[in-house]
This record gives structure tokens, C-alpha cells and sequence, in this order.
């Protein structure tokens, strides 16, 4: 396994140490757990149970034959 340096403010470090502490694992273990988070190639099981969630929710059809509503104009890259 890696190890990495990282340098943050003190105020960062006693935040991280906190919720380490609160989370009962180390400062190593939650900041590797943030990371795994945030690099991860797939959504995790709870976002994914939210698929269909919303039965109301206008189709794809609907929405684009609504010819009553203006395009928002897109931004120039």
C-alpha cells in the first residue's frame, strides 16, 4: 500500500481529526475512505436504488414536445 504526504492548515487537521475521532477510525483511514469516494467509477447502492424513485416525474417524450418552453441559451466553449 502507498503512502502520501499531504500538507494542510490547522484548521483542516483539527476538523479531519474530529470527525476521526467522532467516526471512531483513524485520521488515515477516513481520509483514504473520502478519497475512495470521490475516485470512484460508479455510483454506490443507495444512489442507485433512487432510479425510478419519482413516478410523477415527466418522460422524456413529455418533456421534449412542451414547444412552449424557450431553450435556455448554452455557454461557448
Amino acid at each position: 500500500m502507498a503512502q502520501v504526504t499531504i500538507y494542510i492548515n490547522n484548521d483542516i487537521e483539527q476538523k479531519v481529526k474530529k470527525l476521526a475521532r467522532a467516526m471512531n477510525i483513524s485520521i488515515s483511514k477516513y481520509i483514504s475512505t473520502i478519497l475512495e469516494q470521490k475516485t470512484a467509477d460508479s455510483w454506490d447502492s443507495d444512489t442507485k436504488e433512487l432510479s425510478g424513485a419519482w413516478s410523477d416525474f415527466s418522460s422524456i417524450e413529455e418533456i421534449r414536445s412542451n414547444k412552449n418552453v424557450k431553450d435556455t441559451k448554452r455557454e461557448v466553449f
